[in-house]
């Protein structure tokens, strides 16, 4: 492996790492607020970059801007889906429920992209969408550098608010600890909701930044379902730095494994984690006290 093919591969790990993280941001946020797992965020992520396209598609202009309309939007989504749906699930059984409930969103989502955009394979085509940047002989595509800007700003927003505003605090402190945070005056079913939308506002921006590099079509979530999976148990359930970390780290694997293995066999690296974390170390590896600094 020569020197400029190394630094490749561990530039591009970053970059799809930071992806990661950012696409696993909402379902750390769903499961550390209410213990829900939310199967149909990865079809909100396709969603959301599906209506890139398409806007993109109408007006001419940058995907990024479809943001302006997809955060509130998806955030409003997600309120809603959380007090119709999910706030009427029995606590007792919520984890298990909200597996099967969410699964269902999923396939009303996949199916209704289906009857409007059909099974066909869309991309967006823009001026940098070819470009590359050469860095010490390492050939950076442009695309990958804006997503990658797109979640480093998006997860340093969303530290901002859960560091510095009375919302953060009060999700903090219901993540960290429900009735300990409702015997101190902190709605927490109020706080759900609007988790729940943060988780689904991060899809939107995570679907944006997915269609600026990727061939999609309607049942590309299932593709997305083991590795976001995979990333929030490695990190830790419930812990956004957790998450991050895990995410960055599977992220350089999976580059620098697909130089001897190939692109189909380097996204075992997400199973492989997995694995070792349900067999060594079942509550992740990132999680514990990193959460609570957060």
């Amino acid at each position: 492996m020569t020197g400029s093919l190394l630094l490749q591969s561990l530039v591009l790990g970053v970059l799809l790492g930071g992806l990661y993280a950012l696409l696993a941001a909402g379902l750390t946020l769903y499961f550390g607020v209410m213990r829900v797992v939310m199967l149909a965020h990865s079809a909100f992520l396709i969603l959301a970059a599906y209506l890139a396209w398409y806007f993109t598609l109408r007006t001419g202009l940058d995907p990024l801007l479809s943001l302006v309309f997809t955060i509130p939007l998806f955030f409003g989504i997600g309120v809603f889906v959380q007090r119709l749906l999910i706030a009427r699930l029995r606590p007792a059984t919520l984890t298990m429920m909200s597996v099967l409930l969410t699964f269902s969103i999923a396939l009303v989502i996949e199916g209704v992209l289906g009857f409007v955009f059909s099974g066909t394979h869309r991309r967006i085509q823009l001026p940098y969408s070819g470009a590359d940047i050469v860095v010490f002989g390492a050939s950076i595509p442009v695309v990958k550098l804006i997503a990658f800007g797109l979640a480093a700003v998006s997860l340093a927003g969303l530290y901002l608010l859960l560091k510095l505003t009375r919302f953060g605090h009060a999700l903090r402190a219901t993540i960290q600890h429900r009735a300990a945070a409702q015997l101190v005056g902190i709605n927490t079913d109020r706080i759900a909701g609007y988790g729940f939308g943060l988780g689904l506002a991060t899809a939107a921006i995570g679907g944006t930044a997915l269609a600026l590099d990727s061939t999609i079509y309607p049942s590309l979530h299932w593709h997305w379902i083991g590795p976001l999976m995979a990333i929030i148990v490695v990190g830790g359930l419930g812990s956004i730095p957790g998450a991050a970390i895990a995410a960055m780290a599977l992220g350089l694997g999976q580059s620098l494994l697909q130089i001897p293995l190939g692109t189909t066999w380097a996204q075992t690296v997400f199973y492989l984690a997995l694995f070792a974390t349900l067999l060594l170390h079942p509550q992740g590896f990132f999680g514990g006290r990193l959460a609570q600094r957060f």
